[in-house]
């Protein structure tokens, strides 16, 4: 690979034996969370301790996949080369219904309609045959509860 071939490609993830299950569960279209079976508590990102308690007995569940945008940012310009047929695009702060916030980007929606509070649904969205990303895209009023 030349070095334009190197810089027009985007970063992607590196699973390792902490969010392996993550990964995994994304390429199978699922957003997986831990539950913490001494505390309750329901975290994002995946460790091997819960940040709560300390508990390491943890259990991935399926996420709803629904949540509301708590903060969001259009980028208008690219952080590199690779990015910048993307512009502009929204890069969200969603507060996903099971509690938890996670970064993600807006994908089948207007990155200049994004609002605070704005209700979204995830997409797994494949970017190699081994990786799926989360994305969310818009959703209606009446599907987020």
């Amino acid at each position: 690979m030349n070095s334009l071939e190197q810089v027009m490609r985007k970063p992607l993830p590196v699973p390792d034996a902490d969010t392996q299950a993550y990964w995994e569960g994304l390429r199978q279209g699922k957003l997986l969370l831990q539950h913490c079976l001494a505390c309750g508590h329901v975290q994002f990102y995946q460790q091997a301790i819960c940040r709560h308690c300390g508990s390491e007995r943890l259990e991935h569940r399926a996420a709803s996949g629904r949540g509301r945008v708590h903060s969001f940012s259009v980028v208008h310009r690219a952080p590199s080369p690779a990015f910048k047929g993307d512009t502009p695009y929204a890069v969200l702060l969603v507060e996903l219904e099971e509690g938890p916030r996670m970064i993600s980007s807006l994908i089948d929606g207007d990155p200049m309609k994004v609002t605070f509070d704005m209700p979204v649904v995830l997409v797994c969205e494949p970017v190699s045959e081994a990786i799926s990303l989360p994305r969310f895209r818009p959703a209606e009023r009446e599907q987020v509860k």
